[in-house]
């Protein structure tokens, strides 16, 4: 048999590989020895290590900063695919061993978070009492990076994505209503035209929530070419009590109604002639992810969990 020279090298450590990426990734030694939870000095010589097992510099070291040389560079993106195929290989591990146990990392968009966690905590604590449910609130960009790096192995959000390398689980659909202070002439009614939405002051979230898009997409479609920002909010329940004041108008999903109007009676809800807007809701996971089959059967308790409320639940083909 012959043995070539390449099996015969040193193999360098998952530690040394840890080492490396969190370096390649701060560009900083005590950033990225806090980060991975190492010594600076042991983050260091495994760095130095792995340089001598591999046979080539990874690092320019400065007085002021730290480099990636050529060969780091190349050899940073090696590293950090290692180090994932490492994760999944331990998630499956994990998944053989029990299904629904261990953590798992969900991340929420802000405009379902407050109005679908309880359905999902309490659907969670009362089949999967052994699940380690750990929920993360993000903005829609900040969780499809979490999700393809492998901070976050879930994701509850506004579809479609269009994203390569995450699979949506679609759960329902949700009209959009129109909230109104009281007083303004379409408060209350029902059978609104979209092309309402042409005249009126609507008031938005800020840039990067995925609800302002659909908003603006919405009056576009109404045949609004302008984009109707004068005043914008953080989250919905300041966007309500701008409405509230007099400021405008605002669209809301159909889930968020119930929390958001009725600590307020200063508020009015109109409803849209059918068809009215909407926006579909899903959960999201990695192609090929080790537990692809518990997420699919969570997506269906979910499905018959969420039934009670205003929207539209959907088939697994939809």
């Amino acid at each position: 048999m012959t043995v070539s020279n390449t099996s015969k090298r040193r193999q360098p450590s998952l530690a040394q590989l840890r080492a490396f990426s969190a370096v390649a990734e701060h560009l900083h030694f005590r950033d990225a020895a806090a980060a991975i939870g190492m010594s600076q000095p042991a983050l260091s010589g495994a760095v130095a290590a792995l340089e001598d097992t591999l046979g080539v510099t990874l690092l320019e070291r400065t007085t002021r900063k730290v480099l990636l040389s050529p060969a780091g560079e190349r050899l940073a993106v090696r590293a950090k695919a290692v180090l994932e195929e490492v994760v999944a290989l331990l998630a499956e591990a994990e998944a053989v061993r029990a299904p629904f146990t261990g953590a798992l990392r969900l991340g929420v968009i802000p405009t379902v978070a407050p109005y679908l966690l309880p359905t999902v905590l309490r659907l969670v604590h009362d089949r999967y009492p052994d699940l380690d449910l750990q929920v993360h609130e993000e903005q829609t960009a900040n969780l499809l990076d979490g999700l393809t790096t492998g901070r976050l192995d879930l994701l509850l959000l506004a579809v479609p994505l269009g994203v390569p390398g995450v699979v949506e689980l679609p759960l329902f659909d949700e009209d959009f209503v129109l909230v109104t202070p009281l007083g303004h002439p379409l408060g209350g009614r029902s059978g609104i035209p979209r092309e309402a939405l042409r005249e009126l002051n609507l008031l938005l979230l800020d840039e990067g929530h995925c609800l302002r898009d659909q908003a603006l997409d919405i009056c576009r479609e109404a045949g609004r070419a302008d984009a109707p920002v004068t005043t914008t909010a953080a989250g919905l329940s300041t966007l309500v009590q701008l409405v509230a004041g007099g400021l405008g108008v605002t669209l809301l999903p159909r889930t968020a109604v119930r929390v958001e109007t009725t600590r307020n009676d200063l508020l009015l809800t109109g409803y849209f002639a059918e068809p009215a807007p909407t926006r579909r809701i899903a959960l999201a996971m990695r192609t090929g992810a080790a537990r692809r089959a518990e997420y699919q059967e969570l997506a269906a308790a979910l499905r018959e969990a969420l039934r009670p409320l205003p929207v539209r639940v959907l088939g697994t083909g939809n």
